[in-house]
Protein backbone atom coordinates (compact mmCIF):
# COMPACT_ATOMS: atom_id res chain seq x y z
CA UNK A 1 0.00 0.00 0.00
CA UNK A 2 0.97 3.47 -0.72
CA UNK A 3 0.01 6.32 1.60
CA UNK A 4 0.67 10.47 1.02
CA UNK A 5 -0.12 12.02 4.84
CA UNK A 6 -0.49 15.71 4.83
CA UNK A 7 -0.30 17.32 8.83
CA UNK A 8 -3.19 19.59 8.52
CA UNK A 9 -4.82 22.17 10.47
CA UNK A 10 -7.93 21.42 8.60
CA UNK A 11 -9.38 19.13 6.10
CA UNK A 12 -12.54 18.24 3.96
CA UNK A 13 -13.36 16.23 0.92
CA UNK A 14 -16.62 16.43 -0.91
CA UNK A 15 -18.05 14.58 -3.90
CA UNK A 16 -20.53 16.36 -5.43
CA UNK A 17 -21.41 19.67 -3.57
CA UNK A 18 -21.86 17.52 -0.55
CA UNK A 19 -19.26 16.67 2.24
CA UNK A 20 -18.76 13.40 3.08
CA UNK A 21 -15.70 14.20 5.50
CA UNK A 22 -14.38 17.25 7.59
CA UNK A 23 -11.73 17.26 10.33
CA UNK A 24 -10.05 19.79 12.20
CA UNK A 25 -6.69 19.29 13.10
CA UNK A 26 -5.19 16.09 12.29
CA UNK A 27 -4.17 14.23 9.34
CA UNK A 28 -5.28 13.86 5.83
CA UNK A 29 -4.04 10.56 4.41
CA UNK A 30 -4.35 9.30 1.07
CA UNK A 31 -4.40 6.15 0.38
CA UNK A 32 -3.82 3.77 -2.54
CA UNK A 33 -4.33 -0.01 -2.43
CA UNK A 34 -1.59 -1.90 -5.00
CA UNK A 35 -1.51 -5.12 -6.71
CA UNK A 36 -0.66 -8.21 -3.74
CA UNK A 37 -1.75 -6.50 -0.80
CA UNK A 38 -4.17 -7.82 2.19
CA UNK A 39 -5.67 -6.83 5.34
CA UNK A 40 -2.80 -7.59 7.28
CA UNK A 41 -0.82 -4.54 5.30
CA UNK A 42 -3.75 -2.03 5.39
CA UNK A 43 -3.70 -3.11 9.50
CA UNK A 44 0.09 -2.57 9.67
CA UNK A 45 0.41 0.63 8.11
CA UNK A 46 -2.87 2.19 9.71
CA UNK A 47 -1.04 1.49 12.86
CA UNK A 48 2.23 2.90 11.70
CA UNK A 49 0.41 6.14 10.25
CA UNK A 50 -1.40 6.39 14.04
CA UNK A 51 1.91 6.17 15.40
CA UNK A 52 3.90 8.95 13.39
CA UNK A 53 5.28 11.36 15.26
CA UNK A 54 4.74 14.41 13.17
CA UNK A 55 3.24 16.62 15.71
CA UNK A 56 4.84 19.42 17.88
CA UNK A 57 5.28 18.62 21.61
CA UNK A 58 5.61 22.04 24.06
CA UNK A 59 9.43 22.32 22.08
CA UNK A 60 8.59 22.86 18.90
CA UNK A 61 9.76 19.17 17.94
CA UNK A 62 7.94 16.86 15.89
CA UNK A 63 7.72 14.73 18.61
CA UNK A 64 3.75 13.30 18.92
CA UNK A 65 1.79 11.47 17.07
CA UNK A 66 -1.76 12.44 16.32
CA UNK A 67 -2.90 9.75 18.81
CA UNK A 68 -1.08 11.92 20.99
CA UNK A 69 -1.82 15.42 19.76
CA UNK A 70 -5.81 14.06 19.89
CA UNK A 71 -5.99 14.73 16.31
CA UNK A 72 -8.52 12.85 13.55
CA UNK A 73 -7.99 11.35 10.15
CA UNK A 74 -9.49 12.16 7.00
CA UNK A 75 -8.82 8.97 4.68
CA UNK A 76 -9.37 9.86 1.30
CA UNK A 77 -8.91 6.81 -1.67
CA UNK A 78 -6.83 7.90 -4.09
CA UNK A 79 -5.70 5.37 -7.04
CA UNK A 80 -3.55 7.69 -8.59
CA UNK A 81 -0.35 7.12 -5.98
CA UNK A 82 -0.01 3.91 -8.14
CA UNK A 83 1.37 5.93 -11.04
CA UNK A 84 4.02 4.51 -13.02
CA UNK A 85 6.01 7.35 -14.84
CA UNK A 86 9.07 6.05 -15.97
CA UNK A 87 7.80 6.30 -19.66
CA UNK A 88 5.84 8.26 -22.05
CA UNK A 89 3.89 11.40 -20.74
CA UNK A 90 0.65 9.46 -19.91
CA UNK A 91 1.28 7.73 -16.18
CA UNK A 92 -0.17 3.50 -16.39
CA UNK A 93 -1.23 2.74 -12.89
CA UNK A 94 -1.98 -1.01 -13.18
CA UNK A 95 0.29 -1.89 -10.40
CA UNK A 96 -2.82 -0.45 -8.54
CA UNK A 97 -5.31 -3.35 -6.82
CA UNK A 98 -8.72 -4.03 -8.87
CA UNK A 99 -10.96 -1.63 -7.88
CA UNK A 100 -13.21 -3.88 -5.44
CA UNK A 101 -9.80 -4.77 -4.11
CA UNK A 102 -8.75 -1.25 -3.49
CA UNK A 103 -12.12 -0.62 -2.05
CA UNK A 104 -11.83 -3.21 0.83
CA UNK A 105 -8.47 -2.74 1.53
CA UNK A 106 -9.02 1.29 1.50
CA UNK A 107 -12.03 0.58 4.10
CA UNK A 108 -10.09 -2.00 5.85
CA UNK A 109 -7.04 0.66 6.38
CA UNK A 110 -9.62 3.55 7.75
CA UNK A 111 -11.47 0.96 10.22
CA UNK A 112 -7.60 -0.52 11.59
CA UNK A 113 -7.11 3.37 12.12
CA UNK A 114 -10.76 3.96 13.99
CA UNK A 115 -9.44 0.43 15.98
CA UNK A 116 -6.28 2.97 17.20
CA UNK A 117 -8.54 5.43 19.04
CA UNK A 118 -8.67 7.71 15.80
CA UNK A 119 -12.01 9.95 15.04
CA UNK A 120 -11.78 8.76 11.17
CA UNK A 121 -13.44 10.56 8.38
CA UNK A 122 -13.47 9.20 5.02
CA UNK A 123 -14.25 9.69 1.11
CA UNK A 124 -16.25 8.06 -1.39
CA UNK A 125 -14.60 5.52 -3.09
CA UNK A 126 -14.07 5.77 -6.74
CA UNK A 127 -16.15 9.59 -6.61
CA UNK A 128 -14.80 12.59 -8.76
CA UNK A 129 -13.84 13.78 -5.22
CA UNK A 130 -12.70 17.79 -4.20
CA UNK A 131 -10.28 17.99 -1.38
CA UNK A 132 -9.19 21.05 0.36
CA UNK A 133 -6.62 21.23 3.06
CA UNK A 134 -4.83 23.67 5.24
CA UNK A 135 -1.09 21.87 5.13
CA UNK A 136 0.19 22.66 8.83
CA UNK A 137 4.38 22.91 8.59
CA UNK A 138 3.69 22.13 5.60
CA UNK A 139 4.07 18.58 6.67
CA UNK A 140 3.51 15.78 3.85
CA UNK A 141 5.15 12.22 4.31
CA UNK A 142 5.15 9.30 1.63
CA UNK A 143 4.79 5.43 2.88
CA UNK A 144 4.99 2.65 0.74
CA UNK A 145 4.76 -0.56 2.73
CA UNK A 146 6.89 -2.60 -0.52
CA UNK A 147 10.35 0.04 0.47
CA UNK A 148 9.75 -1.77 3.90
CA UNK A 149 10.87 -5.55 2.12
Amino acid sequence: MRVLIQRVAQAEVTVAGRSTGRISAGLLVLVCAMQGDDTEVARKLAGRVARLRIFRDDQGRMNRSVQDSGGAALVVSQFTLAADTRSGNRPGFSTAAAPDEGERLYLAFAQALREQGLQVETGEFGADMQVTLVNDGPVTIWMDTAERG
